[in-house]
């Protein structure tokens, strides 16, 4: 066993434990973070397969940015972490079909496209453009609509994340421009006259004063 094959094993075995912890941590920001190793594991076992441009987008994008969003929106949404306890169970088998279905679905797809004897070469014009050219090509031609649909499906998550924390405050204050601007002018100010009073100040007692003296 070579250094490039016990560094996969490495990464790919932090990678699944960690993916194991973000769907069994109890505490929501723990499973944030865990997320976040996840990623740089999957960063680390890109830059083995020599896709760097990959792996720093994945580090870039994911975790410095969508990651950290993510913290946010749930250290901000304050969930009640008892009300979903008791759902788990109940959603669990469902859950547990999609998982199985989904893993099924990726195992016939990397046993169909990832067969490296049967891969053909690339033409020279394209290993000469180098993996970040290549990619943004192919990205912008070929898979342009797949792209749009990605960035349709983020914008809309980003909407409901900012829609979520939009809560109305009993103790906050506000002011309404249009009930401002229909009050009159005699509404505004109202004039009162009194009678202007003054108070005299009260003798102290004889007593006091012979005490005094």
């Amino acid at each position: 066993m070579n250094m490039t094959s016990l560094l996969f094993f490495i990464f790919a075995t932090v990678l699944l434990a960690a993916g194991f912890k973000v769907i069994t941590a109890r505490n929501t920001v723990h499973a944030a973070l865990y997320l976040v190793l996840t990623f740089v594991n999957a960063a680390f076992v890109w830059m083995l397969l020599h896709a760097e441009f990959l792996a720093i987008a994945l580090v870039l994008v994911y975790v410095g940015a969508v990651m950290v969003l993510f913290l946010f929106v749930v250290m901000m949404l304050d969930v009640d972490r008892e009300k979903v306890r008791e759902r788990f169970w109940s959603a669990f088998p469902v859950a547990a079909f999609v998982g199985v279905l989904i893993a099924l679905e990726m195992a016939l797809v990397m046993k169909s496209g990832f067969n490296l004897p049967l891969a053909k070469p690339l033409p020279p014009e394209v290993l000469a453009q180098g993996n970040t050219r290549a990619l943004g090509i192919l990205m912008y031609t070929e898979y342009l609509y797949p792209l749009q649909v990605a960035a349709m499906v983020l914008l809309v998550a980003m909407v409901a994340a900012v829609a979520l924390t939009l809560r109305g405050r009993k103790d906050s204050r506000s002011q309404k421009p249009a009930e401002q601007v229909r009050v009159k002018a005699a509404d505004r100010m109202r004039l009162v006259q009194m009678p202007a009073t003054v108070e005299q100040p009260s003798a102290p007692p004889a007593a006091e004063q012979g005490d005094k003296a």
